[in-house]
């Protein structure tokens, strides 16, 4: 098909379409949410948690967290507790069990159906390209997106330079739209905390009382922690 990238090795796409077009024909996926849901994964998993990637927020995630025994992650701006906010999960303790409800990063995961899927973002970009090199030379990296109020498809900065930094580590015969990703993440990584922070789901964030988050997304090549998604959950690879 004209829109899957077939004939390249590292392919970069947005959104849902680009997550079911892309999975089918790659060794391995790469979901990008850095402003959330990929960072607070990696910091999470990264604490030794293992992190349930759900669609919704409704009666139907609290069935499922009990289903597999879980915790239900709280609403962003709950005073306390484990919520989408990377901030509130820097102290989660080894080995805990939590539900995260995101219609962007959790929904992708959802989409990749047997392909294998990891979660990457500023902070692991190294660790996870590597991790993907070694495990196939198709590669896909998916940059989720924000959405407007009827749902459909905001691409975000965020995510643009995300896939960018993560796509920046890898080898191969790349797609244009790899390529794009990439020259934008050279053009802005001397300043990527200035220009998270100026970007519209920077200063959404930030106008929340969110700005920490912004800084934890921020952090460049930090990590060395690669969320593996297996048996419906995410936790960090051992490698």
């Amino acid at each position: 098909m004209i829109f899957d990238q077939e004939e390249f090795e590292i392919r970069c796409e947005w959104g849902t379409k680009g997550a079911s077009q892309l999975a089918p024909i790659s060794d391995i996926i790469i979901i990008v949410d850095v402003l959330s849901f990929s960072t607070a994964t990696e910091i999470a998993t990264n604490n030794g948690a293992i992190i349930y990637p759900y669609q919704w927020r409704d009666d139907s995630a609290l069935e499922y967290a009990k289903s597999v025994q879980a915790e239900l992650s709280k609403s962003r701006f709950a005073k306390d507790g484990y919520s989408l906010s990377p901030a509130s999960l820097t102290k989660i303790p080894v080995g805990t069990k939590l539900v995260i409800p995101s219609p962007n990063g959790s929904s992708l995961t959802l989409l990749t159906g047997k392909t294998p899927t990891i979660a990457g973002c500023l902070r692991n970009c190294e660790a996870v390209a590597k991790f993907a090199q070694k495990y196939g030379s198709k590669i896909a990296v998916i940059a989720a997106g924000e959405k407007w109020e009827d749902g459909s498809l905001r691409p975000a900065f965020e995510d643009l330079i995300g896939a960018g930094a993560i796509l920046s580590f890898l080898n191969g015969n790349f797609s244009p739209e790899a390529e794009t990703a990439v020259a934008a993440f050279n053009y802005f990584k001397k300043d990527l905390l200035a220009h998270l922070k100026n970007c519209s789901s920077g200063k959404e964030l930030i106008a929340k009382g969110f700005e920490f988050d912004v800084e934890l997304a921020a952090a460049l090549n930090i990590s060395d922690c690669i969320p593996w998604f297996s048996e419906n959950a995410y936790s960090n690879c051992q490698i």
